[in-house]
């Protein structure tokens, strides 16, 4: 066999792996080779975590992961109470972990000012921080053009500005140690788009450009970054998720349909695996809507014409197992 007929074999096999191997996973191949052949969670035990939006949804599931296997938490966000019952949670589900290696630490991002203080706090407690989980944020429901400027604003200063300013103070103490990792909540939605929520993929996208330059800035020191990208996954995100004017909320409860939708214990699961192996972008989705991010990452004139085809209906299907809005008509049918 000649050089030509080899390299076209192993043309069409890598092109077959691509098409046909993601009917079968549920996370990217690199993520899923990981969980078979990696570390395991468990290599993380001991390491001091902070979690930002822990009291509920796929950061309250990470705690439960990364609790599980013998990690010392700060859970953070606005709901003390919340915060508690996680916490609590997490000591029942762990025996060896004592109530002093979890710590709640009431939180609003949005508040600079609290940031330093907070952070300052973590490190008189536990003497180091090891993994920074930005995971807080809110996500859209609303036709592109009736999204208030106000609310883009509101959603950049949530979504981008607060954990980037944190990550800002975050990153220098990682400098000074040589060590550090920054975990990012980040979505599929920020790597091909979604319908009805451009300011929620804006941030997503924009979360991107900023931590993939800062790995680019530290290539040569000891800082590892993780964006965690989930497709649709079922947690009660709906109810509390921005619309297109200022001050509404959607307030739809998730459906939740297992087909599409991938449980947070199972999403969870799996940022803990990419986050024990450091892997820089893992993507966490069933099987139709990972097929079309490899679609359109990989073969986008092939993925874009497939996904004029199924629509945007079918597209907010997968993404809500419902359709709610349509376009050129009332945004909530």
């Amino acid at each position: 066999m000649d050089l030509i007929a080899i390299v076209g074999l192993m043309t069409i096999i890598y092109t077959l792996v691509y098409m046909i191997f993601p009917w079968f996973l549920d996370c990217d191949f690199n993520l899923a080779f990981h969980e078979r052949f990696g570390k395991p969670i468990s290599s993380l035990k001991d390491k001091v975590v902070w979690i930002i939006g822990a009291s509920s949804g796929i950061g309250e599931h990470l705690v439960y992961v990364l609790a599980e296997n013998g990690c010392k938490l700060i859970l953070s966000a606005r709901r003390e109470t919340e915060l508690e019952r996680v916490k609590n949670n997490c000591l029942q589900r762990n025996a060896n972990l004592k109530s002093c290696d979890i710590e709640v630490l009431v939180l609003d991002i949005r508040d600079l000012d609290k940031h330093e203080p907070a952070f300052n706090s973590i490190i008189a407690k536990f003497g180091k921080l090891d993994i920074l989980v930005n995971n807080a944020g809110q996500s859209q429901r609303s036709l592109w053009e009736n999204i208030e400027i106000s609310v883009d604003r509101e959603m950049f200063d949530l979504n981008v500005f607060s954990p980037i300013a944190l990550s800002r103070l975050v990153a220098k103490y990682f400098f000074k140690m040589n060590a550090g990792h920054f975990v990012v909540t980040s979505s599929i939605a920020g790597i091909v788009g979604a319908p009805f929520s451009a300011t929620y993929c804006a941030n997503k996208f924009a979360l991107h450009g900023y931590y993939k330059t800062l790995g680019i800035e530290t290539l040569d020191k000891n800082i590892s970054i993780t964006m965690a990208c989930p497709g649709p996954v079922y947690t009660d995100f709906l109810a509390k998720a921005f619309t297109g004017k200022s001050n509404e909320v959607y307030g739809e409860k998730t459906k939740n349909d297992t087909k599409n939708k991938m449980s947070a214990e199972r999403c969870a699961t799996l940022m803990g695996i990419g986050i024990a192996n450091k892997l820089l972008e893992v993507w966490i989705c069933k099987r139709f809507v990972l097929q079309l991010v490899y679609l359109n990452i990989y073969y986008p004139n092939v993925g874009q014409w497939i996904t004029k085809k199924i629509g945007t209906k079918f597209l907010q299907y997968l993404r809500d197992s419902e359709v709610k809005i349509k376009t050129n008509t009332k945004e909530k049918q």
